[in-house]
């Protein structure tokens, strides 16, 4: 699924390609595509486009009276338009511009989770944005001391959770859990300040290293495609300490992680009953 880095990148594109655009028409082209009612798309009708924003992993489409909040879920993409066939393959929404331009937001595969909301204001944090923690990249070792007490767990799972900090996935959380030094199965309730500024250094290195990845692109990257240390690579080298990364697979992803960077080099037997939690 695109993370932080992904999705604020793209946002950027679309936003030095469409910015000040008037819409023509919003098209849904699947009956799920549209998750409100009301305000209703029609409103942004004649409006130009505002700007192309990011919040967490959504783009956001704002425009004078409406803000259309899409998520691209695991494999969805929103891209310029240029064919405007009747039936696209994936095709999820059309947003269509006064003169030649247009945005198709797709999905690939069966699951059909991608979608728009259309929010009179996203400063608010609306559905789907209410309850969303602060971008991850803008908190501060004090900011987020309390909330890694706050939501007691493992630590993998809370940079996770976007109601901790919003913006990170898998990936990132992984990559993170590296470039801090710390195990990702750490229980947050016992992580002091000093772990709290190594955890925020890492948010911003990884952060930052995906965003300089992206914004040399022309469109979003794909999974496989993106700078990292442990996420998808057990059995290869650490470039840190040449260890061989290891991780706990679960039903559906791995935690990867660094046994000499991450946990005195000891291995994490299981995803349930490994006795070398932190």
């Amino acid at each position: 699924m695109p993370e932080l880095p992904e999705v604020r990148a793209h946002a950027e594109r679309l936003d030095t390609e469409l910015s000040g655009a008037t819409l023509a028409r919003f098209t849904p082209l699947t009956f799920t595509a549209l998750k409100t009612a009301v305000p209703g798309p029609d409103e942004a009708v004649g409006h130009p486009l505002r700007r192309v924003g990011q919040r967490g992993k959504y783009l956001l489409l704002e425009f004078e009276p409406v803000t259309f909040v899409v998520h691209l879920m695991q494999g969805g993409r929103l891209r310029p338009d240029a064919k405007r066939s009747a039936k696209p393959r994936g095709g999820i929404a059309r947003w269509t511009f006064e003169g030649d331009a247009a945005l198709l937001l797709t999905e690939a595969g069966t699951e059909r989770k991608a979608g728009v909301w259309v929010v009179p204001d996203a400063t608010g944090d609306p559905p789907p944005l209410e309850g969303l923690g602060p971008d991850a990249d803008t908190v501060s070792a004090d900011d987020l001391l309390p909330l890694l007490h706050e939501r007691s767990g493992r630590l993998h799972g809370f940079l996770r959770d976007q109601h901790g900090v919003a913006g990170l996935g898998r990936r990132l959380a992984n990559e993170i859990c590296h470039r801090a030094r710390l195990s990702p199965f750490a229980s947050t309730a016992k992580l002091d300040l000093d772990d709290a500024g190594r955890l925020v250094a890492a948010i911003h290195d990884c952060v930052d290293e995906g965003l300089a990845f992206e914004r040399a692109r022309d469109d979003m990257s794909s999974s496989k495609e993106r700078p990292g240390a442990v996420h998808h690579r057990k059995g290869e080298a650490c470039p840190v300490c040449g260890d061989a990364v290891r991780a706990v697979e679960y039903r559906a992803y791995e935690v990867a992680y660094c046994p000499t960077c991450q946990t005195d080099g000891r291995i994490l037997a299981d995803n349930t009953t490994s006795k070398f939690l932190k």
